[in-house]
């Protein structure tokens, strides 16, 4: 029997845990899940962005909490899950979305960084998404977990970006994604990434500005960058009933420019 589209892409009930979620595209799609119904609890390193933020979803009528964490330390990673378990009763929806990135030559690349974004990007996704699982998703058996990739991660950069650790961060997350789709399927948990492009964020504003924004916008076919929408419907889309059938894949949200890249 068929199901309203509404009642698809309905959240109410759920509860979402964000990382990265005090601002930009974590806050974003927190912002999304929110609307739909969720209630969300904010995680990045200062409580003052995130209490912020979480005021500012509330003024939206959103149930919205948050818990200071470093999601590149083990400890505070796993208190992470555990606290939000506690406070909120369960962990239905996971965004990974906290990271680093770090500019240099690959021959000039300082270890020390390269580990800096490692930890972040691959080995806290890893560890959260295994507590979250342990505790909440895999005793009810459902699940929804949406890794926050990037177009950096499908194919090498233009040699001035000199993002080598980011980049392939952001590959290992993609197969990330392939893997535990694969194992955690009979959990009935799924398992996505989405693959951002260029977006004004905090991250990525210095690097736009250094390029030239409309030079970046000009890249894409659509011609432009990414707004505060953009990434809206897919984390709806991967989080909801609406993708019950959709576990172990990625999607460019890039206004086309991934279908061009290295094109001349």
């Amino acid at each position: 029997m068929s199901t309203p589209v509404h009642k698809l892409f309905d959240l109410s009930g759920q509860t979402a845990l964000i990382t990265g979620g005090s601002r930009g595209l974590g806050l974003q799609m927190a912002r999304a899940l929110g609307e739909a119904g969720a209630k969300v609890m904010l995680s990045s390193r200062k409580a003052e962005d995130l209490e912020e933020s979480a005021a500012e979803l509330q003024s939206a009528g959103i149930d919205a909490r948050w818990i200071a964490a470093d999601c590149s330390k083990e400890e505070d990673t796993r208190r992470l899950a555990d606290e939000t378990l506690e406070r909120m009763g369960s962990i239905d929806i996971l965004v990974n979305n906290a990271g680093a990135s770090w500019g240099a030559p690959a021959e000039d690349h300082p270890v020390a960084a390269w580990d800096k974004v490692m930890n972040l990007n691959v080995r806290g996704y890893f560890i959260l998404s295994q507590q979250v699982a342990r505790i909440a998703m895999i005793p009810k058996k459902r699940g929804r977990i949406i890794n926050i990739a990037s177009i950096a991660g499908l194919n090498g950069n233009p040699p001035e970006m000199q993002t080598l650790a980011y980049n392939t961060s952001k590959t290992a997350v993609i197969g990330f994604t392939h893997t535990l789709a694969a194992e955690w399927g009979k959990y009935n948990i799924n398992v996505n990434a989405i693959c951002p492009g260029f977006f004004m964020t905090k991250m990525a504003a210095g690097l736009i500005t250094h390029l030239g924004e409309e030079h970046m916008a000009a890249k894409a076919p659509l011609g432009r960058l990414g707004d505060d929408d953009d990434l809206k419907g897919i984390a709806l889309l991967f989080a909801s009933e609406a993708g019950k059938h959709i576990t172990g894949q990625w999607l460019a949200v890039d206004g086309g420019v991934s279908v061009v890249l290295g094109a001349a």
